[in-house]
């Protein structure tokens, strides 16, 4: 079983929005789609592995409550951050359909 915190834990870091900009076609669109999934499985096994050391602690399978503990707020984080980044997406969205031709 993997460590659940750490430097490289987490979502993924947001893409650099200046590299799909000269490219057109759906090349920077399928890595900025690609890159979103990803981040979302990542929440997504944050999510999971808070739900296991969980079901540890209960169990009795370990009594280390620091480790569950910083398990469910590093899912709790993660997971606030992906709704962040979905409100955003949401308000970009709708400003450019706002937008006039």
């Amino acid at each position: 079983m993997s460590q659940i915190y750490g430097p490289t834990s987490g979502i993924a870091p947001i893409p650099d929005v200046a590299q799909g900009v000269g490219s057109a076609g759906t090349a920077g669109a399928s890595g900025f789609v690609d890159t979103l999934k990803s981040a979302i499985g990542k929440v997504n096994d944050t999510q999971l592995e808070a739900g296991r050391t969980v079901e540890a602690l209960m169990t009795g399978d370990t009594q280390d409550i620091h480790r569950t503990m910083v398990a469910l707020q590093q899912a709790d984080v993660s997971f606030q951050l992906m709704m962040q980044i979905r409100n955003k997406l949401v308000a970009a969205y709708e400003e450019i359909q706002r937008m006039q031709v």
